[in-house]
C-alpha cells in the first residue's frame, strides 16, 4: 500500500495534511520553508511496525504552563511513520566544526548554534557529539539549495531541515540534516537555529503567531521559545509512533 504525504510550504497558512508514505522518505523544511519528498529504502518495515506511545522524558514530563497559552498542535503534520518522536535520550547533535579561513567568524556562528541547542535542551535532553556518524541531528554551515516552485523564479533560502527514516536492529529509526546559512549571523542565525531545532526534535509542523519560535515566518523581532512551543512539543511526545519500535 502506498500512500501520498503533501506538505504546504511555508510562509504560507495551509493545513497540513497526511496522504502517501514513498519508498524513500526525506522532507525538507527551510525558513524559506519549502518541503520536499523523495524515497526511503523499504516500506515493508513502516507497514508491518505497531505505533508506540513512549514515556515522556522527564523534563518535558514535567513542564507545566501556568499561563495557560494552547498550542499549534493541529498544525503538526503526522507523517507515514507517524510523529517524528525521538524516544533514546539525549538526542545527540553534531554540529559541523570551522573549516573556513575565516575561522574567527565559523566559530561564533558554531558559539550561536549551540546555544540554541542549550535553550531546547531545557525540554528535551540533548548533547553535542564530535562525530557526525554518530548523530541524531547534524547541523552544517552551508546555504540550502534553490527552493523550485514551478512558475516562480528560483527563491533562495537561509535554512533547511531534512528527515529520513530507517531500520536500524529492527527498529524503525530516523535521523535530521539541517542546513544554515554561513551568511545568517546573530538575532537572525539564533531564530533559523531555534525554528529548524524545534522541527528536528518533532514539530513538523508551523506556528500562526509570531510569538513563537516556530512562526512559519521571519519577524524583525525574533522572539525565544514559546510556552505554545513546549505545549505543541509536550503534545507531540504524547503520541503514538512507528519510530523507535
Amino acid at each position: 500500500m502506498v500512500y501520498k504525504i503533501k506538505y504546504p510550504k511555508s510562509y504560507s497558512r495551509q493545513d497540513f495534511y497526511t496522504q502517501r508514505l514513498l519508498a524513500v522518505l526525506s522532507l525538507f523544511i527551510s525558513t524559506g520553508l519549502l518541503v520536499v519528498l523523495t524515497n526511503l529504502p523499504s516500506i515493508a518495515t513502516v507497514v508491518n511496525t505497531s505505533y508506540t506511545t513512549h514515556p515522556l522524558p522527564p523534563s518535558l514530563a514535567q513542564w507545566q504552563d501556568n499561563t495557560n497559552s494552547g498550542d499549534y498542535f493541529d498544525q503538526v503534520a503526522k507523517t507515514g511513520v507517524g510523529y517524528l518522536i525521538w524516544s533514546k535520550f539525549p538526542i545527540q547533535v553534531y554540529i559541523q566544526p570551522p573549516t573556513t579561513a575565516n575561522h574567527t567568524q565559523a566559530q561564533a556562528w558554531v558559539n550561536t548554534v549551540i546555544e540554541t541547542v542549550q535553550e531546547w535542551n531545557v525540554y528535551l535532553p540533548l548533547v553535542v557529539v564530535d562525530k557526525p556518524e554518530i548523530a541524531d541531528i547534524t547541523i552544517i554551515r552551508q546555504v540550502p539549495p534553490l527552493q523550485f516552485t514551478r512558475g516562480h523564479t528560483p527563491q533562495a533560502r537561509s535554512a533547511q531541515t531534512t528527515y529520513k527514516v530507517y531500520e536500524n536492529n529492527r527498529i524503525l529509526d530516523h535521523e535530521f540534516t539541517i542546513l544554515l546559512s554561513p551568511s545568517q549571523t546573530g538575532v537572525y542565525l539564533q531564530a533559523a537555529s531555534r525554528h529548524e531545532l524545534g522541527h528536528a526534535l518533532g514539530i513538523w509542523g508551523h506556528s500562526d503567531l509570531p510569538t513563537d519560535a516556530l512562526y512559519f515566518s521571519q519577524v524583525s523581532n525574533p522572539p525565544p521559545i514559546s510556552p505554545r512551543d513546549v505545549n505543541t512539543l509536550k503534545r507531540v511526545y504524547q503520541q503514538p509512533t512507528h519510530l523507535g519500535n
